[in-house]
């Protein structure tokens, strides 16, 4: 695959990686797509693995989403900066501290946002538990496996 085609995939998925952070967008399938994109071309052993690994991955997070309680985001105060934290947070956390790192930087992010706009420890930490019971679990789930998709995807391009 040609180095233009490579960059406009790792596109599609830094794409669907935002898009889980922003209601309404289909981000997982963003990755999903993005990678296919890639395993067509490829056409290697390694890509159509990690692809049917990723569809897997995929749908077992689609229905854990649906397991989960429903998204509650008008209530608790959620705004688009505090997703552009979690999202900057969990994105760091995952290249810092491979994988694991993804929860704690997320929930960071929150707090980071959520510090910053309140003042105090204890507001902020009150804040952080609200949102992460209303919309934080449903959303990292969902995040953290397009990351793992993604890093996965990146070890397979560096591998060939």
């Amino acid at each position: 695959m040609d180095l233009p085609q490579l960059l406009l995939v790792g596109l599609v998925l830094l794409l669907g990686v935002v898009g889980v952070l922003i209601p309404g967008v289909p981000g997982t399938w963003l990755v999903w797509a993005g990678l296919m994109w890639w395993a067509l071309h490829v056409r290697s052993s390694l890509a159509w693995s990690l692809l049917v690994a990723a569809t897997a991955l995929l749908l077992v997070v689609q229905v854990v989403k649906w397991l989960l309680p429903p998204r509650k985001v008008r209530g608790v105060g959620v705004t688009p900066r505090m997703a552009v934290f979690a999202g900057v947070g969990a994105v760091l956390g995952f290249v810092l501290v491979p994988v694991v790192g993804a929860v704690p930087g997320f929930v960071g992010g929150i707090y980071l946002c959520e510090r910053l706009r309140l003042g105090t420890h204890g507001e902020a930490w009150a804040s952080v538990r609200a949102v992460m019971r209303a919309v934080g679990t449903s959303v990292l789930v969902e995040l953290f496996a397009c990351l793992m998709v993604v890093g996965a995807w990146v070890g397979a391009v560096v591998a060939q």
